[in-house]
């Protein structure tokens, strides 16, 4: 039963976009005695500056989990971002402080990093490929460079996204090699899929995976369904795979943390969901 002290995070998207978030948090809430919930909010682009300050007006908000489209506009509307946020260029997660103002925070790609590495991928010094440079893309890209790896090449369809985020990458992680221009996965120990490609059947691949060697570690974004014909294509080469889904669970524990519930595990969260795939 919601009252007037259960805390409120809430999930923002656009009309027409899909919440998952719900489906997973909810469940674990109640399983965990914990007095809040997760509440889907539909918010068109054109009136979320609004929205969002006015729903920190509520006593009982904790924060919001933030989707497409409004990560990058979020960024603008609040009080202080996390260096994650900043080389992102954009925010997932805003927390309402005990001083009342909002810190923007970026998970998407804390939750791959975590996801990767729980599977024995080794990050420090690896040679990383990210194809996307949108929002979650850059946010992967961030979390990676954090994580130490030695090489990021970057490539987007629309050129100046990937060298927008090189030169972010650039200036707080200097020692790290930033590479643009291409989508060739060969000589990367770890190629991701930041981009659409896989929401729709018949979807073009992300990149040529006749080039990928069986040794590379293949990582998705896409979460519509669990197994995409780009991980499909990458397995049949002999490659290790993370679906989308992965990153998901793997961020939630973060997410916990960041708005200060107790934390549980990924594995704790997949028994308890209540998502569906295609």
């Amino acid at each position: 039963m919601i009252t007037g002290r259960t805390e409120i995070v809430a999930h923002i998207g656009y009309p027409t976009g899909a919440f998952k978030a719900p489906m997973v948090y909810n469940p674990y809430f109640e399983q965990a005695g914990i007095d809040a919930v997760v509440v889907p909010m539909a918010v068109r682009a054109e009136d979320y500056a609004l929205v969002l300050p006015a729903l920190f007006k509520l006593g009982n908000i904790r924060g919001a989990l933030i989707t497409m489209p409004h990560k990058v506009t979020t960024s603008a509307l609040v009080d202080a971002l996390t260096p994650t946020a900043q080389v992102a260029g954009a925010c997932n997660a805003v927390l309402r402080r005990a001083d009342g103002s909002l810190l923007g925070d970026m998970f998407d790609g804390a939750g791959f990093v975590r996801g990767v590495l729980r599977k024995g991928v080794q990050l420090a010094g690896a040679r990383v490929l990210v194809v996307g440079s949108g929002g979650v893309g850059c946010a992967i890209a961030a979390s990676l460079a954090g994580a130490g790896v030695a090489a990021l090449g970057l490539f987007d369809t629309h050129a100046p996204s990937a060298e927008e985020l090189a030169a972010r990458l650039r200036l707080h992680y200097p020692a790290l090699q930033v590479l643009t221009g291409s989508n060739d996965p060969q000589g990367y120990d770890l190629v991701v899929n930041a981009t659409p490609m896989g929401m729709n059947q018949g979807d073009p691949l992300p990149l040529d995976v006749t080039r990928l060697e069986p040794s590379t570690f293949v990582g998705e974004v896409v979460m519509k369904t669990e197994m995409t014909a780009f991980l499909s294509a990458a397995r049949a080469r002999g490659c290790a795979v993370q679906a989308g889904s992965d990153m998901l669970f793997e961020q939630i524990p973060a997410y916990l943390e960041f708005f200060g519930f107790a934390s549980t595990t990924p594995d704790a969260l997949r028994k308890l969901a209540q998502l569906r795939y295609e």
